[in-house]
Order: structure tokens, then sequence, then C-alpha cells
């Protein structure tokens, strides 16, 4: 007879948070507060979304910021990295990284892809491109987000929220 009780469910995440050291180790970047190592698999992306977001609104991200904005971006980011970046791969990773520069938080995305050049992607409200499936995400992350910007090779992402 199947139990009744639910399993708890075990996630392949790797975390490492670490706290600001003034006059810390030279090379060792001091806003770097959390890192999250995410596996190439869609099913972890929510789980992912959940450790951030709560490191978020202990790094003074509102709530509703963190609730809404942070999420959706967020989830758009790794799932387009694990995707697109890095094509479904498992033995391939997605790199989150959380930093606190002054009155920002930002949140850095990085796929083990090749890139791609963000100025490449049609806006997805233009006549030809409404029917079109895919290039919704990126538009949403520009709409969801204070700042935005890209890596030369465009395989990595950094999203940056005023907090505030």
């Amino acid at each position: 007879m199947p139990s009744t009780t639910s399993e708890p469910v075990c996630v392949p995440l790797r975390l490492c948070v670490r706290r600001p050291v003034p006059g810390g180790p030279e090379g060792v970047d001091p806003g770097t507060r959390m890192t999250v190592v995410v596996p190439s698999d869609l099913e972890i992306v929510e789980h992912a979304v959940d450790l951030v977001a709560r490191h978020c609104l202990a790094c003074g991200l509102s709530v509703r910021a963190v609730r809404f904005n942070l999420r959706v971006a967020l989830s758009e980011a790794l799932a387009n990295a694990i995707v697109y970046g890095n094509r479904l791969d498992p033995r391939k990773h997605v790199h989150v990284a959380i930093r606190e520069v002054d009155q920002d938080v930002q949140v850095h995305v990085a796929d083990q892809g090749e890139g791609f050049d963000p100025d490449c992607i049609p806006d997805p409200r233009t006549p030809d491109c409404v029917d079109r499936p895919a290039g919704r995400g990126l538009f949403l992350i520009k709409q969801l987000v204070d700042e935005l910007a890209f890596n030369d090779r465009g395989n990595s992402i950094c999203m940056t929220l005023r907090r505030g």
C-alpha cells in the first residue's frame, strides 16, 4: 500500500554563504554574500529561486520586490541559462551569485554555454514577433529589474534591484 506521507524533496543545490570581511584576502570580492550552483534541470529552478529569495529578503530588498520582481526575473534567467545556455546538459551547471553593492542587490546568473548577443533578440511586442514562442523571458527580466547587464561573451547576466 502506498504511503500517505509525503517524502521530503532532496534538491542537489550547492550553497555558499559568506560574510564580508573588511580588509579580507586580496582578490576576494567582499560584496559577494551568497553563491548557489544549480544543476541544468528545470525541476530545480523553483527550489533555487526560493533559496535566493530568502537570502535577498535578508539583504534588505522589499518583500514586494522579492516576491514578484526577483522571483520572476530569476526564474526566467535560470530557465534561459539551463535551456539555451547549457542546452539541458546534465553535466553543466548554472552559477548564481548575490552581491550587495551600496543600495543595490545584484544577482548574477552565469551558464557554461557559448553565450549570445542580447542586442540580437528582437522585441517580442513587434507585429512579426508576437506569435513567436521565444524572446519573452529577456523582455520580462528587463521590465522587472532596475538595471541589466551582460558579460561580453553573453553567458552571464547581472540583474540589479534597488533596496528601499
